[in-house]
Parts: structure tokens; C-alpha cells; sequence
């Protein structure tokens, strides 16, 4: 007698069974992608010859009108005459001044063109009031008075840098404070504070005058420098440890 062929498992298994995933197939199944939101934008760096032209402009200022000032006769007042009387045609020895008014605007310009770590309605502002620094050395004043476009020029130089802080900031936060939102702001809150108090004793020949112009040239012109240093250690810190390392080895290369 012929005997019935047992029925084997593996083919009585319905077609749903074997459409069904194991274990094994779930372990190669691709996982499911995690959304990570964009992150932000570090901040450009700052290049060095950046720092050294933004470091030029209040040592080259400050030093123009104490050397232009010590070759005045004793009738000059430094803080009742302006830095326009040094490099004026009244003036002795005026090239010290306005030598000094030239490489102030040039370092200027060219701190605005290079400082592309920050939005570029800023470096154009910063790059006018180079512009503005350059045409008061090409216009000296008369010995006469200043002349209203002498004065123009002066009021326009101190309005840009004064209103330079507020281009600076982004929408996206900003680590070092004085690149913010609020740090600009309060910036320019004494800076405005500063030139009203120059437009006020300008206005009323007081004999504080010179003092007021020198006090707020130097603080005005110091700023982008605290900004391109504080954008520079930035840059340094959110660089990968490999390149930082990879930095400071070349560092340690090339002082050997």
C-alpha cells in the first residue's frame, strides 16, 4: 500500500505567514531618519590685518592731535579748539594732523571692507565715515572759521559712526554681548549721548569743545575694534578641535 506523503510545513505555511516580517527582516530595516533643526551660522573670522587697521585709527588719532598739539604755541587749548584747528590752515606744522586724518580714514575704509564678518549695510556705514574722515583732511579749515561744508563733513563723520552699531547685530543670537542687539544698542546710546554733547557746545562756543570732539572721536573710533576682536575669539572658539589643534601646532611649528 502506497503510503500518503506527509504534508511539509514550510509549504502549507499560508502566503500571509511568509509575508510577514521577522525578526531578522525588522533588524535590516532602514531606521527612521531624525529631524535636526538647521543650525545656526557661526560667524565669519576676522582676519588679522582687520585688527591691525581697526587698532590704527584711535592710536593714530590720539597720537596725531598730542603731537600736533605739543607743536602749537602756547596760545592753543586743547580743550577749547578743535583737532580741525591742528590740521587747518591757522595751524602749525599742519600735515602732523593731517597726516594723521588721511591714515585714519584709510584704516576706516579699509576696516569696513574687510570686516566681513558683519552684515554688509555695516561695512558700508563704517566705509563712509572713512570717506567722510578723508574729505575733512582734504578740506582744511580756513583760518577764518570752518566753512559750511567743513562742517558738513564733520557732522556727517559723527553721525555714521555713531548710527555704525546698529547695522552690526543679527537676527540670529549672538554670543559676545557687545555684538548683540543690546550691546549695539547701548553703544549708540552713548554714542548719540556723546555727539550731543559736541553739537551742543559747538553750538554754544563752549570751552569745553575741544574736549567734547577728542572724548568722542577716540570712543567712537575704538568700537570697531572691540568688535573685531570680539568677533575674532568668536571664530576661534566655535572652530572644530581639529582645526584647533591643527592651529596651535602650526603655532608651536612656526615659533621653533
Amino acid at each position: 500500500m502506497t503510503q500518503l506523503a506527509r504534508p511539509d510545513p514550510a509549504r502549507s505555511r499560508s502566503e500571509p505567514d511568509l509575508a510577514r516580517p521577522g525578526p531578522a527582516a525588522a533588524a535590516v530595516q532602514p531606521a527612521t531618519a531624525v529631524y535636526s533643526p538647521p543650525q545656526t551660522p557661526a560667524w565669519r573670522p576676522v582676519h588679522g590685518w582687520v585688527v591691525v587697521t581697526a587698532c590704527l585709527v584711535p592710536v593714530v588719532l590720539t597720537g596725531g592731535w598730542l603731537i600736533a598739539g605739543a607743536l602749537q604755541p602756547a596760545s592753543y587749548s586743547p580743550m577749547r579748539q578743535t583737532m580741525s584747528v591742528l590740521a587747518g590752515q591757522a595751524g602749525t606744522d599742519r600735515w602732523v594732523m593731517t597726516a594723521a586724518l588721511l591714515l585714519v580714514g584709510g584704516c576706516q575704509v579699509a576696516t569696513g571692507a574687510g570686516l566681513t564678518a558683519v552684515r554688509g549695510p555695516a561695512r558700508v556705514v563704517l566705509m563712509l565715515t572713512g570717506l567722510s574722515t578723508l574729505a575733512i583732511a582734504a578740506t582744511p579749515e580756513p583760518a577764518a572759521g570752518p566753512t559750511p561744508r567743513h562742517l558738513a563733513l564733520a557732522v556727517s563723520c559723527v553721525v555714521t559712526a555713531s548710527v555704525w552699531p546698529l547695522f552690526v547685530p543679527r537676527r540670529q543670537p549672538a554670543r559676545p554681548w557687545i555684538v548683540s542687539v543690546y550691546g549695539c544698542a547701548t553703544a549708540t546710546a552713548v554714542f548719540v549721548g556723546l555727539s550731543c554733547w559736541l553739537l551742543i557746545a559747538a553750538r554754544s562756543g563752549a570751552s569745553d569743545l575741544g574736549l567734547a570732539e577728542r572724548l568722542t572721536s577716540a570712543v567712537q573710533g575704538m568700537f570697531p575694534l572691540v568688535v573685531a576682536l570680539a568677533l575674532r575669539q568668536a571664530a576661534v572658539r566655535r572652530q572644530p578641535a581639529g582645526q584647533a589643534s591643527a592651529r596651535r601646532s602650526k603655532s608651536r611649528r612656526a615659533a621653533t
